[in-house]
Formats: structure tokens, C-alpha cells, sequence
């Protein structure tokens, strides 16, 4: 029977309870929705749906899973039962094994099938499962690190197939206790045979060179390993005294060469290697890492020095990106060269510098101008006023859901994971460019940030102290909650904790109550803990006599960016100073200060009065600027008669057209011309206009700010409750029964999955079809074909009738049937 045919039945007979369970743990199940049961099982049975199901699968639950499709046979329908899977589990019991299965079936990972033909009386008592028919594909050809068998090998490595034949010779008139065989499949059977016990292995292993056993260690959790001149003919017949462990383990068959330089231990030698059990370190405990302590208060004043920090850092850098504008590269990002301009400003390495930009750009705080070609900062930026606490959130909350990791910038193009590699060979990623993108980051900090909360619960002292957590005890505890993605874990994992301790989510080494908040998904207790504990930004400086001033600790954003017009920051920290120079003077009396304005700001906000040497400093720099002065005007008004301008200039359309007096017979005004002449003529006036009045240029205008914040919403995880009813209305509204055709009963998923099942099952077991295939005209003719192969949505089948070969396109084939099946 069909595989997705078998779990529609089962998913059909499950409650409404159960399958809302089901569509809570795999959301995609419903998204978008599925018409009928039977299209329900086709997209649990699809390859990625199965993908994303495994990558939630804590590790006990990946080994009973991959157990279960070693012991089971999806072609043939031979099923295994939890029994059986607990006699291969060293360190397991029955009912924890039970207890997975059940877990595994609420999945629709695996569903109920019938004993195994020739299973013992009794198995009436046991329940007994298939997987699902995409798993084989899914884990990959080395489930739960054992090689594929000898028979496989055969099939699979023409070289070795050729040779084993002789292997097998060899051994036998050695003197070794192995059948000889006079074809490849024969010798495979009898390796097989030979090496399939743990007692077999022992008794063959006993004469084997020092260090054979350790080398066999290495392939205690995957099958294949990197061997020089792994093809090189080893023979039993030839071999000295002082033979290797590779050439002895290849001479017996022991290692089977795949290429060149990569050698494979066969499913029963791993096996025997094992003690005959599939699975020999199973555990329901995840591993307990040995992790350094800290206290609390070193915690906190980590972390919220981390934070004052970076909000410094963050509006240093936005008044140096609105002074000058980063260019960006032909290719997009922001250069070595700005970087470098930039790192000099903000006095901190371009390491720093990469993750603040991108911090910045991800939250919005700069964006790519279109006209320019380079980063800026937007007009009216909200986030430059908020209050300390709030500018944080903002950061956090962008950067929790942004698909952009700040921690690539830097890295190799070739070596950054899951990053575009198109660039040249030691090029590595710019700053703000799209090799720092990552669709799954939301995800994977999400997570991270999870597992730092669980260690640190496990962790905490009564004495008050709370663990060090690095990468590795976080991978440790990732790979065996989520082993399928401990890969995605180990090449984002550093980066992520980096930035998390940039923005207080961890401190000293250690997550925050800040970060705790985050992981428990509680952002407005974040909000209130900073509120508490963060110091209030300080509004007045130290003015010094050696035109200094000294920031006592961290300043408010508008308190800074102001100095920065008018002084040069220096030095790190919260005791930034800020040094006075006629050139800095001179740049806030360029934008728009006078003398006694920056004077009477500076005795605002200073705690000490304005020394001397900085008065005489601002006075003296005024006195010689504005020696030349530029004005805007758009038109301007020339009469001989000096009474009638002086009534003009002093009448109420005065400050409306913006006149201003140049000479006693010229005028200025920031209206148009047109618009001038027009207000003149309202006056009773009449004026004639020199010259055309120029077409109006119109620039592109600049994408305006969101005026929302960014708000942080955890990564969907399951369907909403209004979705997932409306779904089981569907699903429970009378229709065909699962078991149908396949053409009638399930929509044109479910048809497509089943007719690629069969397909594919027929291709193993070498099995006639029927197919019903359309040819061009649109005639439909039934044809028995045996199918050889299937990529790129063409089949390759054999014809028994016509005894030719021929290559089909998979939408012609409106139908697929075993043969054998319809005979029954």
C-alpha cells in the first residue's frame, strides 16, 4: 500500500486535538491550506516539509528515528516495532522508546503498520511502524553514522565491484572463514555474512597491525574518512610483515575504496564495531557542560556598560555619517577605505566599526540614498531623541529580526557560511553588502539566545553566582537539542554571542536579565529593567582651561551631538573629552552658532564656568568669520525711485516674499520671480520681469522615515488559532475517502506526490508500471514500461514490448500504477 495513502488513513483517524497539535509543530502542514486529508499526507511525506520536521528533533529522537528507517523497508512494507528498535538502542528502555515513537507519530514522522510477514505470535501485541517514504532522502546515506552495506556498495562503486570478487578469492584460500563466490554479489553477500556478528569482527581483528584499532575509532560515528591513495590494490596474498592498518583493513574488505582519496566502513563492520547495537551512547540527558562562574553585579555592570557603549558609539557614528556620507562600492557595500576614515573617527577597530554599520542599517538609523549612492542618515531621525532606554529597544528589536548578521563583515567570502562566494579568492565581506545576508538568523538567535537561558537556569548558584557561557557549551547543548542544525549553530554561533554582548543581552560572559527577558519573549520587562538600572544620561560637562571638556560619564544624545559640531571627541569610553579649536569653532559658526549662542550653551551646560582661553578662543574666531556672508534669494526688485522700496520694504508683504535690502534701489526676496511680480501687481504696482524664469529642478525626494519603530515578533513557530480551525473545518467536511485513487480522491498535490512515489519505488525494486501518458495531439494511451531513472522532470523507462529505451517528461504522465498491484 502507498506510504502517503497508509498515513492519510492515520491522520484521518486522529482527533481534532491531535491534529492541531500536529499543525502547531509543523505549521507548514497548513500554509497554505490543504484541501483533503490525502493532500494532507502528500505534504507531510514531501522532502522539505520532512527537512524542517527533523530539524526540530531533539537527538534521542533523531537516533529512534533513524533506527526505526534501518530496521524498516518502505518498498517492501517491512515494518519494526518499538521492541525491536529498543533491542538496537543500547542505554534505552521500552518505554522511553514507546514513549519516542508516540512522539514521532504526532509528528507524522512515522504512522502505524502491519507485523513484518513471518513476525513471531507474538507480535499481535506490539505496534509496529513505517517512516515516512522521504526520510531515506532526507537523512542522507550514512543514518546514524553507518556506511551502507556491502550489497549497496556493489551496486553503487563499479571499482569495487570489479575487485571484490578476487577479494573474496583471496580470503578464502588464505585460509579465512568466508564462502567463496563467483560473482560481485555473491562476494558482497558473503562479506556481509562474514563480518556480521561482533564475534566475527573480534576473531578478524585479532591478528590486524597495531593501530587498527584506532583507526577504526574514527570511524566510530560516520562511515566514510580521507585515506591517501585510497585505490591502491592491497592483497592479503602479498602483504608483509610490516603491513598498515589501511592496507591491512582494505586487503579483507574491511574498508571499501570510493575514490581516489576517500575509503567507506561498511553497515555490518560498523555495526560489529558497535556490539551489534545501531545505537550505542543514547541518553535522555543533554550534556552538562563545566562552565566558570561570575556574579551577578559583574554581570549587570558588564552589561549595561555594553550598552551605554554602543549608544555612544551609535550616535557618534550617525553625526559622522551626516557630516559625511559613507560611498559605497561599485558592488555594492561600504569599502576598506571609508571604514578606515570612519574607524579613525569613532577611535575603535574596523571589526567594531563593521557591526556598528550594519547595526545602524538593519535598524534604520542609515539608509542607501539612490541619488548619491551612499549611505546616509535620514531626516528627522526619531531615534536620535528617545529616551536611553528606548533607543536600546529599538536596536535590539531590529536586530533580533533582521536576516542580516553584523558579525560577517570581515569574514572570507569563500569561508563565510551560507554567504555568496562570487567574489575573488581572500576578498572578504564589505560592511553593508549582501554577503551578510542570512535568511535564517532570526531563527537561529532566537534559539541561541533559548538555549543561554536553559544552561543558565541548570546553573544558577544558590550563592548567587550565574554560569560563563561560551560558543562551545552552547553548541554542545544545540547539537543535541537540534543536531540537524548544529551545523547552522557552529558558524553563527560566535558571531551572534559577540553581538549579544555588544547589546547587553550578555555580560561578563554570562546572559543578562535583559537577555533572559528577550529568550522568554517578555521585551516590555527588558524595557523596565534597563529603565531601573541604567544611569541617567548626563546633561553638563567639565570645562577645562586647555580648551577641553571633560564628559563625566555618558552623556544625552543631544548634549553630544551638539559638542561634536562644536568640538573634536577624543579617547574612549563614558569620560570621552572633547577638544576646542578654532577649526571646530569655526564648524559650528558655519552651521548657523553665533558667539554669544555657543557661549551661552557652554555656560548651560557646564558644571565649572567658561574658562578664559575658551572665550577669548570663540570670541576671537567669530570676530573673523562672516566676513563674507551668502544669503538665499530666488528674484530680486530694482526701481530708481528709493521711497517706493522703502514702502515696499516696510509694507505686509514684506516678510511674506522674503525682501531684504541690498542697496537704495535694489531689493532681494525668496519668492520666484513670477510669483514676485504677481504680489507686486496685488499692490497696484507695475512690474516687468527681466529675462525667462528657469524651469523648476526637481530632485528624486528621499524615501521618508518610518515613523514606527521597529517592534521584535518572535520567529512563527505555529499557526494561529482562527487558521488552524478554519483548516480542520475544511479537512473535516465530507469528501472521498483517503484510500481512493489517487486521480479522484486527493487534489493535484496529493496526485503528484503519490505518482512520484510510486514511481520511485518501482525504480528500486525494478518494477513495471502502468502509466497513462499524453502525447502531443493530447491522446492518452496506457502503456507497461519498467522506470530506470528520474531527474530534472524527465523519467527514463524501458519499453519490454518494443525492447527500446525511451525519456518521457513527467507532466505528460497523468497517472501511475504498479503493475503487480493491478493484478492483485
Amino acid at each position: 500500500m502507498s506510504l502517503i495513502r497508509a498515513l492519510g488513513k492515520d491522520l484521518e483517524a486522529r482527533s481534532d486535538d491531535s491534529l492541531r497539535a500536529l499543525f502547531a509543530a509543523r505549521p507548514d502542514l497548513i500554509s497554505p491550506s490543504v484541501p483533503d486529508f490525502a493532500a494532507l499526507a502528500a505534504r507531510a511525506s514531501s522532502r522539505v516539509s520532512v527537512q524542517r520536521a527533523l530539524e526540530r528533533l531533539t537527538r534521542p529522537q533523531m537516533q529512534v528515528l533513524e533506527t526505526l528507517h534501518l530496521c524498516t523497508n518502505t518498498d517492501t512494507g517491512h515494518s519494526a516495532s518499538a521492541e525491536g528498535l529498543h533491542q538496537l538502542i543500547r542505554g534505552s528502555s521500552l518505554a522511553v522508546i514507546e514513549q519516542i515513537m508516540d512522539t514521532l507519530q504526532e509528528l507524522a514522522l512515522a504512522h502505524p503498520a502491519v507485523p513484518p510477514h513471518g513476525a513471531h505470535a507474538q507480535a499481535a501485541g506490539h505496534h509496529y511502524y513505517l517512516p515516512v517514504g522521504s526520510l531515506k532522502d532526507v537523512v542522507g546515506i550514512y543514518p546514524a553514522g553507518l556506511g551502507r552495506s556491502y550489497t549497496e556498495l556493489v551496486r553503487l562503486q563499479p571499482a569495487f565491484a570489479q575487485r571484490v570478487v578476487q577479494l573474496v578469492s583471496e580470503l578464502h584460500r588464505g585460509g579465512f572463514a568466508i564462502h567463496d563466490a563467483s560473482t560481485p554479489m555473491e562476494a558482497a553477500l558473503a562479506l556481509q555474512h562474514w563480518t556480521s556478528s561482533p564475534e566475527a569482527l573480534r576473531d578478524i581483528l585479532a591478528n590486524a597491525p597495531e593501530r587498527t584499532t584506532a583507526l577504526l575509532a574514527r570511524f566510530r560515528n560516520w562511515a566514510m574518512g580521507a585515506v591517501p591513495q585510497a585505490q591502491r590494490k592491497a592483497s592479503v596474498t602479498t602483504e608483509g610483515a610490516d603491513v598498515g592498518p589501511v592496507d591491512w583493513l582494505l586487503a579483507r574488505g574491511l574498508l571499501v575504496p570510493l575514490d581516489a582519496a576517500h575509503v567507506e566502513l561498511p553497515h555490518s563492520v560498523g555495526l560489529a564495531l558497535r556490539g551489534g547495537a545501531i545505537i550505542d551512547d543514547f541518553t535522555l540527558s543533554p550534556p552538562v557542560p563545566e562552565l566558570g562562574r561570575t556574579t551577578a553585579a559583574l554581570r549587570r555592570n558588564a552589561a549595561l556598560s555594553a550598552i551605554s557603549e554602543t549608544l555612544r558609539l551609535v550616535s557618534e557614528l550617525l553625526h559622522a555619517v551626516r557630516e559625511n556620507p559613507l560611498a559605497t562600492l561599485r558592488s555594492g557595500g561600504v569599502g576598506i577605505r571609508e571604514m578606515r576614515r570612519l574607524s579613525d573617527q569613532l577611535r575603535v577597530d574596523q571589526g567594531v566599526t563593521g557591526r556598528l554599520l550594519e547595526l545602524c542599517g538593519l535598524a534604520g538609523l542609515i539608509r542607501l540614498d539612490v541619488d548619491s549612492s551612499s549611505w546616509v542618515q535620514p531626516p528627522q531621525l526619531e531615534w536620535l531623541v528617545l529616551p536611553r532606554q528606548e533607543q536600546w529597544l529599538w536596536l535590539v528589536n531590529a536586530w533580533l529580526a533582521s536576516e542580516r548578521v553584523p558579525s560577517m563583515v570581515g569574514q572570507p567570502m569563500n569561508t563565510a557560511a551560507a554567504a555568496p562566494s562570487r567574489g575573488p579568492s581572500g576578498a572578504t565581506i564589505p560592511a553593508l553588502s549582501a554577503g551578510a545576508q542570512r535568511p535564517d538568523a532570526p531563527v537561529v538567535r532566537k534559539r541561541i539566545l533559548e538555549i543561554l537561558h536553559e544552561l543558565t537556569l541548570e546553573a544558577a548558584g544558590p550563592d548567587g553566582t550565574v554560569p560563563v557561557l561560551d560558543a562551545a557549551a552552547v553548541l554542545q547543548r544545540a547539537e543535541w537539542s537540534q543536531p540537524r542544525m548544529a551545523r547552522r549553530f557552529s558558524s553563527l554561533i560566535r558571531g551572534v554571542l559577540a553581538e549579544a554582548e555588544m547589546l547587553g543581552l550578555v555580560g561578563s560572559g554570562a546572559l543578562s536579565q535583559l537577555g533572559s527577558a528577550f529568550a522568554e519573549d517578555q521585551p516590555d520587562a527588558a524595557l523596565a529593567i534597563l529603565g531601573e538600572h541604567l544611569p541617567a544620561a548626563l546633561n553638563h560637562v567639565l570645562l577645562q582651561a586647555d580648551l577641553t571638556a571633560v564628559a563625566p560619564g555618558y552623556l544625552a544624545p543631544a548634549l553630544t551631538e551638539k559638542l561634536l559640531v562644536m568640538a573634536d571627541a577624543e579617547g574612549q569610553g563614558p569620560a570621552t573629552i572633547y577638544r576646542f579649536s578654532a577649526t571646530s569653532i569655526k564648524r559650528a559658526l558655519d552651521e548657523g552658532y553665533d558667539a554669544a549662542g555657543l557661549l551661552a550653551f557652554l555656560r548651560e551646560h557646564s558644571a565649572t564656568a567658561v574658562p578664559q582661553p575658551l572665550e577669548y578662543l570663540v570670541e576671537d574666531t567669530a570676530s573673523r568669520h562672516g566676513q563674507l556672508r551668502v544669503g538665499q534669494a530666488a528674484s530680486f526688485v530694482q526701481s530708481d525711485d528709493e521711497a517706493a522700496l522703502r514702502e515696499l520694504l516696510g509694507g505686509p508683504k514684506a516678510a511674506q516674499l522674503g525682501l531684504a535690502r541690498l542697496s537704495p534701489t535694489v531689493l532681494t526676496s525668496s519668492a520666484p520671480p513670477r510669483e514676485l511680480a504677481a504680489a507686486l501687481r496685488s499692490l497696484g504696482l507695475s512690474p516687468s520681469v527681466d529675462g525667462v524664469e528657469p524651469a523648476a529642478h526637481v530632485r528624486r525626494s528621499s524615501v521618508p522615515q518610518e515613523s514606527l519603530r521597529p517592534v521584535y515578533t518572535a520567529p512563527r513557530m505555529a499557526p494561529a488559532a482562527e487558521e488552524v480551525d478554519a483548516q480542520l473545518d475544511v479537512l473535516r467536511r465530507p469528501g472521498p475517502a483517503v484510500g481512493h485513487h489517487p486521480g479522484t480522491a486527493a487534489g493535484g498535490e496529493a496526485a503528484t506526490q503519490l505518482g512520484l512515489e510510486a514511481l520511485q519505488r518501482a525504480i528500486r525494486l525494478k518494477q513495471r508500471i502502468h502509466m497513462n501518458v499524453v502525447d502531443n495531439l493530447g491522446n492518452a494511451s496506457l502503456e507497461i514500461v519498467v522506470p530506470l531513472s528520474v531527474s530534472g522532470g524527465r523519467v527514463r523507462v524501458f519499453d519490454p514490448a518494443k525492447d527500446t529505451e525511451r525519456v518521457l517528461s513527467v507532466h505528460r504522465i497523468i497517472d501511475i500504477e504498479a503493475a503487480e498491484e493491478l493484478r492483485q
